[in-house]
């Protein structure tokens, strides 16, 4: 017999919003003693994307918690660069491609079965092709996929060579980790070799695994709908609702959450076996006290985990972002690569960077909020990325609203200095 659930706890939405900041560290004084560690053991994941503007996305990850951290620090915090010490983190399949900690090995056994369970992945692997590659590392060491044989067939990007289908395979496997990168390149290795021995076991069941990842991202991200919750790893939502009773979640109502965009669980049932009216989970730590500190004012990768669900963003935001990186150059709306600025706890705008030697570019401003206080945390965030960046100077090209340029500008000499 299923007992009952707990009540409800009631949330208004400006508690809900302040929870998920702090909950993802943009709400009171970073922990810079933790550094760039600290910042992915704390989200569980921090997703990887090929493009870069100001940096890549895994670098604005941890600057924009920490501010000005070195970014040679961010690449020697994520990976190992030497393959003799053990490392504290390797890559995986997540919410996308991310960096995850090395604590984390164990509870996507579930996910590593399931990839095995489906052998025939995308691109046709010739025969013998997997086992070689299987055999040159045990023989020479981790390899880079280049060195393995060569990444690419010399056609589009996806035209993978076999020993790129191989290692990627392994990969998913579980019989291969990337641990380090070097100059951007994957570095595998037998996850025998690399994984620490108290970890490289697949003795939790599918249920316990995703129970754990399930709590891991109530954690991260405070407060969120089911689908919220279970988009954090990519998970299932029959899955969710399998494990959440046991997963030390409990049950809200969330002021505006009752009919939002966002998907299984965001209206009545928070999910399975809920009764009443639940519009989503939260860690019950974050609901002991009501966030308070300072709010970052930062630039945000439209990859970030704060942002990376565009119907959570507009459910706690108000805010709709979307990447356009991907969009015909005619289509686009802010920009390319154009990323959110936090600022006082709200997403106020958008800034679409570049540079140009040693001038940040901004060649479109988009407002979302347009009063003073606004422009000033647009001018902040702009000033403070270029610094980290290494640029002494910021240019702005285009703002959206014409009548905004001039006191954006007026913000941005006093934020220069």
């Amino acid at each position: 017999m299923t007992s009952d659930p707990p009540p409800a706890h009631d949330l208004s939405a400006e508690e809900a919003r302040r929870i998920a900041l702090r909950a993802q560290g943009l709400l009171g004084a970073p922990d810079r003693r933790a550094g760039v560690r600290g910042v992915l053991r704390h989200l569980g994941a921090v997703q990887l994307d090929t493009i870069s503007v100001l940096a890549r996305s895994h670098e604005l990850v941890p600057y924009a918690r920490l501010g000005a951290v070195g970014r040679r620090a961010v690449e020697e915090a994520l990976w190992t660069p030497d393959p003799a010490r053990a490392p504290h983190a390797f890559e995986y399949w997540s919410h996308a491609a991310c960096v995850l900690p090395i604590e984390e090995w164990p509870h996507f056994a579930f996910r590593r079965r399931a990839y095995l369970a489906r052998p025939h992945w995308n691109h046709d692997l010739p025969d013998g092709a997997y086992d070689r590659v299987i055999k040159q590392l045990r023989d020479e060491g981790p390899l880079t996929a280049t060195e393995l044989g060569g990444a690419k067939n010399g056609g589009p990007w996806w035209d993978w060579s076999a020993a790129k289908v191989a290692v990627e395979r392994a990969l998913m496997y579980g019989e291969v980790v990337c641990t380090r990168r070097r100059s951007w390149k994957r570095v595998y290795d037998l996850a025998e070799r690399a994984i620490p021995d108290e970890l490289r076991h697949d003795d939790l069941g599918d249920e316990e695994c995703v129970r754990r990842l399930v709590a891991q991202a109530g954690r991260a991200l405070g407060v969120g709908t089911r689908s919220d919750i279970a988009d954090y790893h990519r998970l299932k939502a029959e899955q969710f609702d399998a494990v959440v009773a046991d997963s030390g979640l409990v049950p809200v109502r969330v002021e505006g959450w009752a009919k939002p965009a966002g998907g299984p669980g965001g209206g009545r049932r928070g999910g399975r076996g809920a009764r009443g009216t639940v519009d989503g989970w939260a860690d019950p730590a974050a609901l002991e006290t009501l966030p308070r500190g300072r709010h970052r004012t930062t630039l945000l990768s439209p990859f970030d985990s704060l942002v990376w669900e565009r119907p959570r963003t507009e459910r706690i935001f108000g805010f709709s972002h979307r990447l356009e990186a991907y969009v015909p150059r005619q289509k686009r709306v802010y920009g390319y690569f154009a990323m959110p600025v936090l600022a006082g706890g709200r997403l106020v705008g958008r800034v679409d960077p570049a540079r140009s030697g040693s001038t940040l570019v901004a060649k479109q401003v988009s407002m979302a909020a347009t009063d003073r206080k606004a422009l000033r945390g647009v001018a902040e965030a702009l000033v403070e990325a270029a610094a980290w960046v290494g640029c002494s100077d910021v240019r702005l090209e285009r703002v959206e609203s014409p009548e905004l340029r001039e006191p954006l500008g007026e913000e941005l000499a006093r934020a220069l200095g």
